[in-house]
């Protein structure tokens, strides 16, 4: 049956969904990318809360969204920004979140990496010390978990630093300290306006080259890098500087499908808030170019960059509405409800054109219930056939 969805100005105009899903199974593991995909969290609909209230979390949902990335090959990157984290998840919701996703991750196999921050330093500006303190708190129980650690860049330490040699010795004590490997990430003020300036500089040519002398002074504690400035050419240069056996990993939800294809002087591994929606078609471009064919990789995935620009439009940092819209839509939890109220973020023609999008793809498992699950959203708006 036709829908028919607001555009832009408030008109109206037809649109006939797909009646068939497209068929996405799981597969192999990876051979030539390693690719994780920040994973959301679905909110319990039924608590008492209010905006500025700890985020109430439906876990049996949430791991389960967890356990299908994991079917479908893809690792968990858990307690990122995609999970609200700072909108919504406070350090105590993410601790919980951490504790419980890298159990799950053991029982099942399945890969995970969670979230290193300074969150639970709230109020004014904190003293160097106060920030390392925090992130220590964090990284030993990431370390406890069993999980990597992502060290997350810090407002506060973006708040407290003075220059580049802050963010030396900031990093370098923690980089000593680390049992295993971590991901070092890069999030751009596109992501979160409290962190311009990271590195100590406005300035992204002298930023990435603090960046890049922190990981040189500790190669072998840096398994890779996530980079989330949405700038492909800036990536591409900063991933051949870096030290052998350092790993890329792209954050570009703008760019992914050449980011993660490469040239003949290399390419990004992957950990994208776009492959939570993606997931299932994602992890088979990326058995598609397990065999070599950068082509028929690209043919998959260049198609799926209009929807990721769409939900990672500015203001970008709420493109986990469109992220958690596409869930429900797809059948992985009940409704459409976000911790923090997040989900009046995004307006009813930002999230029909998400529809639209994702529908043309075949992400939706069951079109029909994706379908229902529109026409319902369109009936709450007033907006009738």
């Amino acid at each position: 049956m036709t829908l028919h969805l607001p555009g832009a100005r408030g008109a109206l105009r037809a649109y006939e969904p797909r009646t068939e899903p497209v068929a996405l199974s799981p597969g192999a593991p990876f051979a030539s990318r390693t690719v994780f995909a920040a994973a959301h969290v679905v909110a319990d609909p039924y608590a008492d809360t209010t905006p500025d209230s700890p985020a109430a979390v439906d876990w049996d949902a949430t791991l389960a969204f967890r356990r299908h990335l994991w079917s479908h090959g893809l690792g968990v990157a858990e307690a990122m920004d995609t999970a609200q984290r700072g909108m919504g998840l406070d350090w105590a919701g993410a601790a919980e979140l951490i504790r419980r996703s890298a159990a799950e991750a053991r029982g099942v196999g399945g890969r995970i990496a969670c979230g290193v921050g300074t969150d639970q330093l709230t109020g004014g500006p904190k003293a160097l010390p106060e920030v390392r303190a925090a992130y220590e708190e964090q990284l030993a129980l990431v370390e406890e978990s069993g999980a990597q650690a992502i060290l997350m860049a810090s407002r506060a330490l973006a708040a407290t630093a003075r220059g580049p040699e802050d963010y030396f010795t900031v990093y370098g004590h923690l980089l000593r300290q680390a049992a295993d490997p971590v991901i070092l990430h890069w999030l751009g003020p596109m992501f979160d306006p409290a962190l311009d300036g990271y590195w100590g500089s406005a300035d992204l040519d002298a930023a990435t080259d603090t960046f890049l002398q922190v990981i040189a002074a500790h190669p072998d504690k840096v398994d890779g890098i996530k980079v989330s400035l949405l700038d492909a050419r800036r990536e591409v240069e900063l991933r051949r500087r870096l030290p052998k056996g350092v790993r890329c990993y792209t954050g570009d939800d703008f760019h992914y499908p050449e980011l993660i294809a490469g040239d003949d002087h290399g390419f990004s591994h992957a950990l994208l808030g776009v492959f939570d929606p993606l997931g299932p078609l994602a992890a088979q471009a990326v058995r598609v170019l397990d065999t070599g064919d950068r082509d028929g990789f690209r043919a998959l995935l260049d198609p799926t960059v209009e929807l990721a620009r769409h939900l990672f439009r500015a203001p970008t940092r709420f493109y986990k509405t469109g992220v958690v819209f596409l869930a429900w839509l797809a059948g992985h939890q009940s409704h459409f409800t976000m911790v923090g109220g997040l989900q009046s973020a995004r307006s009813l023609p930002h999230l029909a054109r998400a529809y639209e999008l994702a529908d043309r793809l075949g992400l939706f498992p069951d079109p029909k219930r994706a379908e229902d699950r529109m026409r319902t959203l369109l009936s709450l708006y007033g907006v009738t056939p």
